[in-house]
């Protein structure tokens, strides 16, 4: 780390520090971090991409978008399913995905602007 990105004295705020210290002990910040990580890797985060431009895909548009094999695909929905990012139903011998609810699009379509906003500031 650059010595120029610390600070060079410690000290602290100690009415912020127990402000947000106190705050992070009513949130569930453990089941955001997971969520996050759910979809940190690429093929979850082109899926949810996808689920955000389409309704509703079944595990074979998905396989063919993100160029993988059905059974990979489906290990992935079945992960992000599991954390709560999409929804899961069956019609006959098919099965069909899409987004568990709007701010999973919103916290998609931010993410994807701030990425294009700091790519041209650099």
């Amino acid at each position: 780390m650059n010595k120029n990105e610390t600070c060079e004295v410690f000290c602290y705020d100690e009415k912020k520090v127990n402000k947000v210290q106190h705050d992070l002990q009513s949130i569930d910040i453990s089941g955001v971090s997971q969520l996050l990580k759910a979809i940190a890797d690429e093929n979850r985060a082109k899926i949810t991409y996808a689920l955000c431009q389409e309704e509703e895909l079944c595990v074979c548009d998905i396989s063919n978008i993100i160029g993988v094999t059905v059974a990979n695909a489906s290990h992935h929905l079945r992960m992000l399913n599991k954390q709560g990012i999409l929804k899961f139903r069956k019609e006959g011998k098919m099965a069909f995905y899409s987004l568990d609810d709007e701010h999973i699009k919103q916290i998609m379509m931010m993410a994807l602007t701030h990425r294009k906003e700091v790519s041209a500031n650099v």
